[in-house]
């Protein structure tokens, strides 16, 4: 009869057998076993190095000879004298309060109306054609029979921006309604919760990260609206000064008002991805 073999010692090797051979990334680990993270490159420092190569690429088309594009210097020669004049803080008040009249007004509608179609059957089959149909028709396409119906004020600029907001971040909210877990639903309604507390408890919270989605993308499309509106009627605005540099080929100028238009849009969507990272905290990233 053999002699029973030892159990093996935790952390250590059954009595009579040779030592297994560390692990190739046995040093990579903690003593726990658990793997140590890589150091990541700050995301500012990687925003610089974007930034920074950007700008040489800008260069190297200036010095490539494509005919009249301005140079970075130019450009930003330029940019200082509309500082300078006040031309530039003007336009950019004059854009930015629309998109933001326009913008906050579609969302603020936006979603409960995602909601009411997510939530109930009857409101979705009644309003889903009618979303479905304005989603095809471009807001540009809007803007000549706004202008005509409604003046060349502020109305029909505000409108198109407020419509392009609206139908992205409609459907974004009622995706997210649809789209939660049936279990999450099922289990609330056998620990007892009724409809309101289903909808508050669960429904809400799973449909945030949709919803800020829509935000996201009907920010880029109200900023793409009011330019388009402020070429065709508008007193001020960066779309306007857009115009007026053209009719002038001052090449700078665009180019200010392009920058500027891009950085204005980049601040508001950093400050939305900012309010999701703190909404959606409970959702896994990479």
């Amino acid at each position: 009869m053999s002699q029973d073999t030892k159990p093996a010692r935790p952390g250590g090797t059954s009595a009579g057998t040779a030592e297994a051979p560390a692990a190739p990334d046995a040093a990579a680990k903690t003593p726990a076993g658990r793997r140590i993270p890589l150091p990541k490159p700050s995301s500012v420092l990687l925003s610089l190095c974007s930034a920074a190569l950007g700008l040489l690429v800008w260069i190297g088309l200036t010095k490539s000879g494509i005919e009249d594009l301005p140079g970075p210097w130019a450009v930003a020669k330029r940019g200082a004298e509309l500082v300078e004049d006040g031309t530039l803080f003007d336009d950019m008040g004059a854009s930015l309060r629309r998109v933001l009249t326009g913008y906050l007004l579609g969302v603020a509608l936006a979603i409960p109306v995602g909601f009411a179609m997510g939530w109930y059957p009857v409101v979705r089959r009644l309003i889903d054609p009618w979303i479905q149909f304005f989603r095809m028709v471009p807001p540009l396409a809007i803007i000549p029979l706004a202008i005509l119906t409604m003046g060349i004020d502020e109305k029909p600029k505000i409108f198109v921006i407020f419509l392009a907001a609206f139908l992205s971040s409609v459907v974004s909210t009622y995706q997210g309604v649809v789209s939660v877990d049936s279990t999450l639903v099922n289990a609330a309604r056998v620990l007892g919760a009724k409809d309101r507390q289903v909808f508050i408890g669960v429904v809400v919270p799973a449909s945030t990260p949709f919803i800020l989605v829509g935000m996201r993308i009907g920010l880029g499309a109200s900023w793409a609206t009011v330019v388009a509106a402020e070429l065709i009627a508008a007193q001020s605005g960066l779309g306007f000064r857009m115009q007026q540099a053209q009719l002038y080929y001052d090449l700078p100028t665009i180019f200010v008002q392009l920058i500027a238009i891009g950085t204005i849009g980049l601040v508001m969507d950093r400050l939305l991805l900012l309010a999701e990272r703190r909404l959606t905290g409970w959702q896994e990233r990479r």
